[in-house]
């Protein structure tokens, strides 16, 4: 009956437009994209916390679909103050921080990622950003590390994460 009423609700009526028809009947009767745009809806989910920074850009913090998680890209913004840290250390620990916190509002942790991008400025830094990042990450998921040339607000690091619930 849910996916009766928002197809109903949504204006999609397919071929049945007796307001009267109810259970199997008018399932039946649903379109195949009414029946699409309501999977999709239950199925995806944006991710916000007030434990991660907002977002800085056009996105949001996190989405879930079916039963992953996938995290935006977390640069070291701490969420309380909105600063950032100097230095590759203090950076990669509140960019984990702040995945770890999206996560956790998805329901789900860090022992169910499946897969991370880091993302760093300096390759130089890898084995300090490693130290920070295998403190988190303990289950060793797959991983690809890439410098970059820049990165916003001219921070050292970005994570980001995609995850079962």
């Amino acid at each position: 009956m849910t996916l009766l009423y928002f197809c109903w609700k949504s204006g999609y009526h397919g071929t049945n437009t007796d307001s009267k028809c109810t259970g199997e009947f008018a399932d039946a009767n649903l379109s195949d994209s009414c029946r699409r745009r309501a999977a999709k809806e239950e199925m995806m989910k944006v991710i916000a916390t007030e434990h991660a920074p907002a977002a800085i850009g056009p996105y949001s913090q996190g989405y879930i679909t079916g039963n992953l998680v996938f995290t935006s890209g977390q640069v070291p913004i701490d969420p309380a103050t909105g600063e950032i840290k100097s230095g590759i250390e203090e950076q990669a620990h509140q960019s984990c921080r702040n995945v770890l916190a999206i996560l956790k509002a998805a329901g789900t942790d860090a022992s169910k990622v499946i897969k991370t991008v880091c993302y760093i400025s300096d390759m130089d830094q890898f084995g300090t950003f490693n130290q920070v990042y295998e403190q988190y990450f303990t289950s060793k998921p797959a991983r690809s590390c890439v410098q970059v040339a820049r990165l916003p607000k001219d921070v050292f690091c970005e994570v980001e994460a995609v995850a079962e619930l």
